[in-house]
């Protein structure tokens, strides 16, 4: 009589199952992104639970969609569709002709100068649905959105917080270099503004149809920079960013206000335009003591600011870029001006990436200009 043998195998090991859970949060870290995050917390139950302990998160913001009615979003999306950024509509500046320097300052820095600044409707960030869980708005587009507040409603310990926008929020032409890099606490900390009226790249310096026309006057400011429009220019520019930046600043209190492991906060733009930082010291402040809010638009008050000013008519960079009417600007509240010195080297020329930081390093040494701003 022949016997049957049985052999029990047993149920196959999923090896992942084996990874501990701080080598998957390190995975997870890596990632960032919140979208990918909220795919993998589909997977299973264990990346569920997982998700919201990611401490390093990543917000790519889709659109910006108006908080007015439907007339408003439906400007919204023609200023978008003309490469406008998120807070372009800001960024009307009605400047009245100049006719001496000192008449420029007047004009522009003084205590009327909000009269050259237009209002704007009221915007919102918005991040495609994908499967996360909290209140959600359908728009004409027929696509599900989340701002990034709901979004970061899954998240409970989150360090290191990095918002990009879709693009930046002022309009310049192709040819124009026009960045800035803000650091705020409740207010305005400091920020340095780069800016060039044109950008010659190496090819086209190599070619030798790029001349030196801009004159040096050992590091002075030439007499054309005032009659031509350039003290103009810089003064829009310079504006300009002070109300992206503090514009950005204004959208992220209600995150700074929900998630208090924050560390470190920036908010920038995929071209890179404009940075705005906070670090632990600076998200604390804002707790603490809350924003002066702008009665004329959504945004962070500009307190009164000292700036510093370097001009050079033509500055050739090392890569072989040539920057035209390259300009920096350091700006600290008037309030510091006792403890901290505008000019300080190291934050000034660490705020770009290269080329640009090179360049910030190369006109701080050139001769300063000083000037003043009231709050606006």
């Amino acid at each position: 009589m022949s016997t049957c043998k049985f052999q029990i195998h047993p149920e196959p090991l999923d090896l992942f199952d084996l990874i501990p859970d701080s080598i998957l949060l390190l995975i997870l870290n890596n990632i960032a992104d919140v979208k990918t995050l909220g795919r993998c917390s589909l997977l299973s139950k264990r990346f569920h639970s997982l998700v919201p302990q990611v401490q390093n998160v990543l917000v790519r913001v889709d659109c910006v969609i108006s908080d007015d009615d439907s007339t408003s979003s439906s400007s919204s999306a023609s200023d978008k569709s003309r490469g406008g950024g998120p807070f372009s509509s800001l960024l009307r500046l009605l400047v009245g002709g100049i006719v001496k320097p000192i008449q420029a300052i007047g004009q522009l820095l003084g205590p009327k100068r909000s009269t050259i600044l237009a209002p704007s409707p009221s915007s919102a960030l918005s991040v495609n649905n994908n499967n996360t869980s909290g209140d959600d708005e359908q728009h004409s587009d027929g696509v599900t959105h989340h701002s990034p507040t709901q979004v970061l409603k899954n998240f409970d310990e989150i360090k290191f917080l990095k918002i990009e926008l879709p693009s930046g929020e002022l309009g310049i032409e192709d040819d124009v270099l026009l960045k800035w890099r803000a650091d705020f606490g409740s207010t305005l900390d400091k920020c340095v503004i780069l800016g060039a009226s044109s950008v010659i790249h190496p090819q086209i310096v190599a070619s030798g149809n790029v001349m030196n026309d801009g004159g040096d006057d050992n590091g002075s400011i030439p007499e054309s920079f005032y009659t031509n429009g350039g003290l103009k220019l810089r003064v829009v520019w310079t504006i300009s960013s002070l109300i992206a930046a503090s514009a950005r600043h204004y959208l992220l209190q209600p995150i700074i206000s929900e998630h208090k492991t924050l560390d470190s906060l920036v908010l920038t733009d995929v071209e890179r335009q404009g940075v705005l930082c906070m670090n632990k010291e600076q998200l604390e402040e804002l707790r603490v003591k809350p924003l002066s809010a702008s009665s004329a638009s959504k945004r962070t008050l500009v307190p009164a600011l000292n700036m510093k000013l370097w001009y050079a008519p033509y500055l050739e960079l090392p890569n072989g870029s040539v920057l035209k009417g390259a300009t920096l600007v350091a700006i600290r509240p008037s309030e510091q001006a006792g403890q901290k010195d505008v000019s300080d080297g190291s934050w000034v020329s660490s705020a770009f990436e290269e080329p640009y930081g090179t360049a910030a390093r190369m006109l701080v040494k050139r001769r300063t200009y000083c000037l003043e701003m009231n709050s606006f």
